[in-house]
């Protein structure tokens, strides 16, 4: 079956933007001929630092045929019908209609709309032009003398030309007819800029690939990375080092290069003074270079590999003597600012803090620091109130005094890692110069957690003063848009709580602890601890900002996040928090995995059943009657109603008060078994006794007992929110 070739061929790529372009590109494409009825084989795109290629395989020559069927209105219909009719299936007048005549529903007007199959090269060249002309670049620019009139071409760099080829394996494809702002579709294209810069005919992919290797590019991104990695590793084992690998900058330096050439430099040796961080952020940073180790050991070589876009007919040499002057002028700045940094003292860097504003509203990083240790020292006295507050303040007030130095100043990365060295230099204790990097911890979802206590407490400290002082000014995430991180900032309090196993209640503590360290105390300070749920606060309660609520709900969105990625059933996590006063995260996970493993057991699953019935009767009922039925049954009435009627109340009874006593004593697995034993009295009831009975308190009773139900299984969680 024919294929399309397209690329795309302009000035250099941004590589940040290479990947996510070539997704793009396939998505538009094929998604275009999807929706005109044409399916494809298989479609694959491709990008490098010029160009951006499309092979879209297994088309149809030709699309297939239509033929439809479209009802119309009845006969006599009023003429607004008759006309939508007609307009909507393209007939002129209702001669081009037929009668049909329903047996049940009369006479009504029926279309046959046939449309011819379309050439799938024209329907390419419909769809591509419009495709080009919208295609959503992050940034884009316009150019040339075209570039003052409104709607002309906007690409990322300027655009030079475009291949657009159609055709089978077996015959020679045709150009795609189409043209965008002058540039008309063709079957040339270039090669590498300088190895390679004469243009030259390509038809097909088959084709294209080698013929762009021949002119020294390499079409696939993943095979430009995998010649780099390999080379890189060849060339650092044949000198007795080891690569330090990086992803990010091998995916970096694969969309700079076309023809990749792997070669070594070096620097001297006295650069080795310089922590390894600070050496790789500066070569990597200015240079785009990977650094090396010493065989087996941690201890960084002074070598570095580098990754050329050119064969260079002296092997590299004068490419390599560049850039290692560069970098040597790099790592003497980097020295520079390590024997500078290193003269002062941390506690005496605080005061310059107090003249960076951190958020117009929110105050200085001064003020934020002291917030900050505060809200540490209450945090550590929660886990632990034995502990050393001083050291736990200590390393709050310290904790973001190497934003001030020169070395973070011209590498933002290396905060709080800096901060910990300078910090062991000058002899603070090993866990307030571990807390001051660690405090950032976890920056995402494979982030190790801290587990000291003094860096549990500042790292919380940190994050919750971040989400209290946003909140309180009202700058939330909305969408996908989070400036401020706030969301990572939640899920990194939910992760130092859990993977540290805290009983740390939020409602209660350092929530209300970081609203109270704010200018003004937004929020009051209240006993929470029989507050509704977390996204449900009791309506009585008084606060002075109701902001609070939203973070609360914040929080609980975000545990659902973290659990749910963590394999948890989203539904039973809804019947959890649906409970009141469920702020005690721990409390939440443990609870919600008996749950599920109750649930996975027949006994589980038949009261689960059983509830859901007894929830839709008193649904029904209660709607009916205008009254709800929550108050408690009448036992002497039960007992003297049916033998399963008055198992039940009695199982009812039993059941609340172990499940109850299990919750209170944090055996959920307890309360779950205690559930269990309601499944067989469940079960009777519903088999044996009428609820609507013709005796008015019969049936009010027998109500009653279903609400009783419904009452001992809110005991551990809200089975209303559980599916199935």
């Amino acid at each position: 079956m024919p294929d399309l070739l397209l690329e795309l061929l302009s000035e250099e790529i941004p590589a940040r933007m290479q990947r996510r372009a070539a997704e793009d590109l396939k998505k538009l494409v094929t998604d275009a001929l999807v929706e005109r009825g044409f399916l494809y084989e298989g479609a694959k795109a491709f990008a490098t630092p010029r160009r951006l290629a499309l092979h879209v395989a297994g088309l149809p020559a030709r699309g297939d045929a239509v033929r439809e069927e479209r009802r119309g209105p009845r006969v006599g219909a009023p003429e607004a019908a008759v006309q939508g009719f007609l307009k909507s299936a393209g007939l002129s007048s209702l001669d081009q209609a037929t009668t049909v005549t329903d047996p049940k529903k009369g006479e009504f007007y029926l279309a046959v709309i046939e449309r011819p199959g379309r050439e799938t090269l024209d329907v390419l060249a419909e769809i591509l032009p419009g495709i080009i002309k919208s295609f959503p670049w992050p940034k884009s620019m316009r150019w040339g003398a075209a570039s003052a009139q409104p709607g002309s071409l906007r690409w990322v760099r300027p655009l030079q030309s475009i291949v657009a080829t159609f055709g089978p394996e077996t015959e020679t494809p045709d150009v795609v007819p189409f043209a965008v702002e002058g540039i008309s579709a063709g079957t040339t294209t270039r090669g590498h800029r300088f190895l390679s810069p004469e243009p030259f005919e390509v038809r097909r992919f088959d084709d294209y690939v080698p013929a762009l290797e021949r002119a020294d590019v390499i079409l696939d991104a993943d095979r430009r990375k995998d010649i780099i990695l390999h080379d890189a590793k060849d060339l650092a084992f044949a000198r007795g080092l080891d690569l330090v690998e990086d992803e990010g900058l091998l995916e970096e330096v694969a969309g700079l290069v076309e023809r990749p050439v792997v070669l070594m430099g070096s620097f001297e040796e006295r650069f080795l003074e310089i922590p390894a961080e600070a050496i790789r952020a500066t070569i990597r940073a200015n240079q785009k270079c990977f650094v090396l180790r010493k065989s087996g050991s941690e201890e960084l070589a002074p070598a570095f590999l580098l990754v050329s876009n050119l064969v260079a007919s002296d092997g590299g040499a004068a490419i390599t003597a560049g850039n290692e002057r560069v970098v040597r002028a790099r790592l003497s700045d980097a020295r520079f600012f390590w024997e500078t940094d290193k003269a002062t003292k941390l506690e005496d860097r605080l005061p310059k803090l107090d003249a960076i504003v951190f958020h117009e509203k929110l105050g200085t990083q001064g003020e934020r620091v002291a917030r900050i240790a505060g809200l540490a020292r209450r945090i550590a006295s929660d886990i632990d109130v034995q502990f050393d507050l001083d050291l736990v303040e200590r390393a709050a007030r310290l904790a973001k005094a190497d934003l001030v130095t020169e070395m973070v100043g011209e590498f933002p990365e290396l905060q709080g890692l800096m901060g910990r060295k300078y910090a062991t230099l000058q002899g603070e204790d090993p866990r307030v110069a571990a807390a001051i990097e660690e405090h950032y911890k976890p920056l995402g979802p494979s982030d190790r957690v801290p587990t000291e206590i003094v860096s549990i407490a500042v790292a919380m400290a940190d994050k919750l003063d971040l989400l209290a002082g946003f909140w309180s000014i009202d700058e939330k995430p909305t969408g996908s848009k989070d400036p401020f991180g706030l969301r990572r900032a939640a899920l990194g309090v939910i992760r130092l709580i859990l993977e540290n196993g805290l009983r740390l209640p939020l409602l209660d503590g350092p929530i209300w602890d970081a609203f109270d360290e704010l200018p003004g105390k937004s929020v009051a300070i209240l006993d929470l601890s029989s507050v509704a749920a977390l996204d449900a606060l009791d309506e009585d309660t008084e606060l002075t900002d109701p902001r609070a609520k939203d973070l609360l709900a914040f929080f609980a969105d975000r545990l659902k996040v973290y659990l749910r990625d963590q394999g948890a059933r989203h539904d039973l996590i809804d019947a959890v928090f649906a409970l009141p006063g469920q702020d005690d995260l721990l409390l939440v996970v443990r609870r919600v995995e008996a749950l599920g493993a109750f649930l996975a057991t027949d006994d589980g699953k038949n009261l689960l059943a059983g509830y859901k019935r007894a929830a839709n009767i008193l649904r029904i009922e209660e709607k009916k009657d205008g009254r709800a039925y929550d108050a408690e049954p009448d036992a002497a009435l039960a007992a003297s109603g049916e033998p399963e009627e008055r198992a039940l109340a009695e199982a009812l009874t039993a059941t609340r008060e172990e499940a109850s006593a299990a919750v209170a004593a944090e055996d959920f697995s307890g309360a779950m078994r205690a559930l269990s034993r309601l499944r067989a009295p469940v079960d009777a009831f519903f088999e044996k006794v009428t609820v609507n009975a013709d005796d008015p308190a019969l049936r009010r009773n027998r109500l009653l007992l279903l609400n009783a139900l419904r009452a001992a299984t809110r005991e551990v969680a809200e089975f209303s929110r559980i599916e199935g």
